[in-house]
């Protein structure tokens, strides 16, 4: 059973598990943090954006063409998802069940290869990063799929 990861992760840290058996409790074996995500959007850019005077009444504001806390979640995501392929490549996983943070589950699923997406056997969206390894084994399977 060794060879089933459970990931779960947000925009901001990531949890990898595996359990003994089907049925065991969750071991957390490895933890990734992406600590530029929990910045606030004013800490994430260097300056206010630039203004426009027109002839008009008044003027307007340069937008950022992204939002630096989309930005960030998207880094993120290309890193768990490289770290999962890497993983994989050296033989440490055959099987992948997910539980992320709705909005953070479709960057991640835009970032994982082909040959990932088909070891995914269980996705869940729901933020759970900061629960217990016992509260988060609660909302899996009571048998977890063995491939």
């Amino acid at each position: 059973m060794k060879s089933t990861w459970i990931l779960v992760a947000d925009s901001s840290r990531a949890r990898i598990f595996t359990a003994d058996t089907p049925s065991s409790p969750l071991e957390e074996i490895e933890s990734i943090a992406h600590t530029e995500s929990r910045l606030h959007d004013r800490e994430m850019t260097t300056d206010l954006p630039g203004k426009i005077k027109s002839s008009g009444a008044g003027g307007h504001t340069f937008e950022q063409p992204t939002d630096p806390k989309k930005h960030e979640a998207d880094s993120f995501a290309h890193s768990v998802a490289q770290h999962l392929e890497e993983a994989h490549n050296a033989n440490k996983f055959k099987q992948l069940l997910i539980i992320a943070d709705p909005s953070f589950l479709g960057l991640l699923r835009d970032q994982l290869s082909e040959q990932i997406k088909k070891l995914v056997s269980f996705e869940l969206d729901k933020n759970i990063t900061k629960h217990s390894a016992a509260d988060i084994r609660q909302h899996l399977p009571e048998y977890l799929p063995n491939i």
